[in-house]
């Protein structure tokens, strides 16, 4: 992990600040002497002319690559020539299945389709409702759409950022078919509640476990829970691969169905160079690679460490900042034994800190050299919706009065969410792996902000 060069080419400008979106975790030496919370109140903030906290060139990249460690089975892919899927994804199915405690694990592309696929082999489409919370990234609704189901928005919990269970059964009718929990930012949905009401009307759970690998709920890992589990190897992820998705099932049945699909319909155990078995049903090609799953592997042996990690310093950084006024941290589900922490959540009051809006606390808090951002904007109100009922495919599938855009945005109100997206405040995964002494620093620049919040709001007004 090399750190940024001070003399910075318009290239590594851009690559600096694409980094610092993604999250950038501290060195444990980046600070030379521990800040005890209340040490930095009375400096000057770095936005109002004093010094940040850190400085960017001791950030290093995520994610971790090891050569001494990480490259050998690689190496052995690259040039063995066997690139397509073989016996190294067979061997990372199964790793991550024993990971999660699931009989089976397929592979594919990534996560976005690891949510298609599962949702097409439940035979959920044209017609059918999915119920699935607002405050999501977009893949898990266009999965929905994708398949020519209608998405239905249930309103979450702003205290814990998930789905509401308390409001999902109003939101059923004769036409849902299942509900898909979002355990967003790595933090576990409530799923007891979910699952009763998913077994008194008969309706399948798909867990969208993508930012919530090795989270646990009542000692089981999520994606285990449900009909289904799908979980992505996008590069910010907490198991990063760079592209890649797997869905995980203890339905046999189910998941040969799923490698079916993703090997254009042939059937379960198919070779890649297969041609003369002949396909068993409509599918399409989303098969993973052997490189891909070499890097899966190597990344996965130190997972559940770094998942320790990012837990203890989770719980480390909430204690420092939780009496801040102003901040409010996120919380778990009392059946929750484990976190993800893909995202370190809190939400925002504005009146906390002297009515400084959001956007110039970000401001400031980025200055002190800490990555942050605000999250998602309100999903279940965006153009894409409209964009898709207006398709001829929605318009053969459903009726007219269904794909009344301002119809549904009422009946899809969601307004918990709607504030929530107006207060809530994320660090990435990579901050949590640092010390508790970048644990310390993070609650003082949070505190110095607070206590010249009324300086900073002069400043911005300017």
């Amino acid at each position: 992990m090399k750190p940024f060069k001070e003399k910075l080419s318009r290239r590594t400008f851009v690559k600096r600040n694409t980094l610092a979106s993604l999250g950038i975790v501290l060195t444990a030496g980046s600070i030379n002497k521990p800040f005890e919370i209340g040490s930095l109140s009375a400096q000057k903030p770095a936005i109002l002319g004093g010094a940040s906290a850190w400085s960017v060139d001791k950030w290093p990249i995520w994610p971790i690559w090891n050569p001494e460690t990480d490259e050998k089975q690689v190496l052995e892919v690259l040039r063995s020539g066997v690139w397509s899927r073989a016996a190294v994804v067979t061997e990372f199915e199964k790793e991550w299945a024993a990971a999660l405690g699931a009989k089976r694990c397929l592979a594919v592309v990534n996560g976005t389709n690891s949510l298609v696929i599962a949702l097409n082999q439940f035979d959920i489409k044209a017609g059918d409702e999915v119920l699935v919370p607002p405050y999501t990234f977009i893949a898990t609704v266009s999965a929905i759409l994708s398949n020519g189901a209608m998405p239905v928005f249930v309103d979450v919990d702003p205290e814990t950022f998930q789905i509401d269970p308390a409001k999902i059964e109003a939101k059923i009718t004769s036409r849902t078919k299942a509900i898909l929990p979002v355990h967003i930012l790595g933090l576990p949905a409530d799923m007891d509640p979910i699952m009763a009401i998913a077994k008194k009307h008969k309706l399948l759970v798909i867990e969208d476990a993508c930012q919530a690998h090795l989270a646990e709920y009542d000692k089981h890992k999520v994606g285990t829970i449900g009909d289904a589990g799908c979980f992505s190897f996008q590069n910010s992820k907490n198991l990063p691969i760079g592209e890649g998705g797997a869905i995980v099932s203890n339905n046999d049945q189910f998941m040969d169905k799923c490698f079916s699909y993703s090997n254009f319909g042939n059937p379960f155990g198919a070779g890649v160079a297969a041609i003369g078995t002949g396909s068993m049903m409509q599918g399409t090609k989303l098969r993973f690679t052997e490189y891909q799953a070499a890097i899966g592997l190597a990344q996965m042996k130190r997972l559940d460490a770094q998942t320790t990690t990012r837990n203890e310093n989770a719980a480390y950084l909430k204690s420092l900042i939780k009496d801040i006024p102003g901040i409010i941290p996120y919380k778990l589900y009392d059946k929750v034994t484990r976190g993800a922490f893909h995202l370190f959540p809190f939400r925002y009051h504005k009146e906390g800190f002297k009515g400084l809006l959001r956007i110039n606390f970000l401001k400031a808090l980025q200055a002190e050299g800490v990555p942050c951002s605000s999250g998602y904007t309100t999903l279940n109100t965006q153009p894409y919706l409209k964009d898709t009922f207006q398709s001829k495919n929605y318009k053969k599938m459903y009726p007219a009065e269904m794909l009344n855009i301002n119809t549904y945005n009422e009946r899809n109100k969601c307004p918990q969410n709607d504030q929530l997206c107006e207060e809530a405040v994320w660090f990435t995964q990579n901050i949590l792996l640092g010390t508790q002494s970048d644990m310390k620093a993070i609650a003082s620049a949070i505190e110095k902000i607070h206590q010249n919040a009324d300086k900073i709001k002069t400043l911005s007004k300017k």
